[in-house]
């Protein structure tokens, strides 16, 4: 078998993490209820990961995916619990408005940057007739 990614072993880390924790739940939505068994936590591990040998590459793919968005977004159950918008991120709050809360004192300097950013246009070089038609002749 292949050797994981950093990502891969990222992900299979955090959800390890929340099995000792006592947060990682199985079935959709967590309706399972709380997993006990480590066996089964690695089996998730790899799942969520990509590494599982008992998927097809398209399921491995699209496992790993779905577990970065989740990251991305802060939807984990380590994140949910211990208040933080993604995976690493130290300190920061899930109520900045960066990260879609509303009950922050001011928005975080990068979502201050991306409003100014998106307020500009920006025009391409060469992108007048004029210069065209100067080439032309």
């Amino acid at each position: 078998m292949a050797e994981s990614s950093p990502s891969q072993r990222k992900t299979s880390g955090r959800v390890m993490h929340e099995f000792k924790h006592g947060e990682l739940k199985s079935g959709p939505g967590g309706k399972g209820g709380k997993v006990k068994s480590r066996k089964q936590a690695i089996a998730i591990a790899m799942h969520e990961s990509g590494t599982s040998k008992y998927d097809s590459g398209a399921v491995r793919k699209s496992s790993l995916a779905k577990s970065k968005r989740k990251e991305a977004k802060g939807e984990t159950y380590q994140q949910e619990k211990e208040g933080r918008s993604h995976v690493g991120a130290r300190g920061k709050r899930e109520s900045s408005p960066a990260m879609g809360g509303k009950n922050a004192a001011s928005p975080t300097r990068r979502a201050a940057a991306r409003r100014s950013r998106t307020g500009t246009t920006h025009k391409r070089k060469g992108s007048s007739s004029s210069s065209r038609k100067r080439k032309a002749s």
